[in-house]
């Protein structure tokens, strides 16, 4: 069973960078696909971003496309999302998600994520 831990959040200003790491333990990191969720104050959970396990198939969000990078680095068991051009909606608590069994066409909606961390928070003021 992997657990998963967020670090990088914190407050910038619009149109700064900011990148987040989740480091994974206790599990075999390449045969998890791994994925960014975030989460606004009284919104539902909205996928980010994932990538599957080699790492050659990688989904963004048309809302981040463009601007976030997700990238994960198998010898490291480690997935980061870079984040450049932010602005104020993308404030959220984001979070690293990870599954075993989870098909490309079921990325997209949180319920179908095993595996959750605590949750980094990003502020982006205006």
């Amino acid at each position: 069973q992997v657990q998963l831990e967020e670090s990088g959040g914190g407050l910038v200003q619009a149109g700064d960078s900011l990148t987040l790491s989740c480091a994974a333990s206790g599990g075999t990191f390449r045969s998890y696909v791994m994925g960014w969720f975030r989460q606004a104050p009284g919104k539902d959970h909205e996928f980010v971003a994932a990538s599957g396990r080699g790492g050659g198939s990688t989904s963004h969000a048309d809302s981040v496309k463009g601007r976030f990078t997700l990238s994960r680095d198998n010898a490291k068991s480690t997935v980061t999302l870079q984040m450049t051009r932010l602005k104020p909606e993308d404030s959220a608590v984001y979070y690293c998600v990870a599954d075993r069994s989870i098909i490309l066409s079921s990325w997209y909606n949180y319920k179908n994520w095993d595996y959750w961390g605590r949750g980094t928070q990003v502020t982006v003021a205006s």
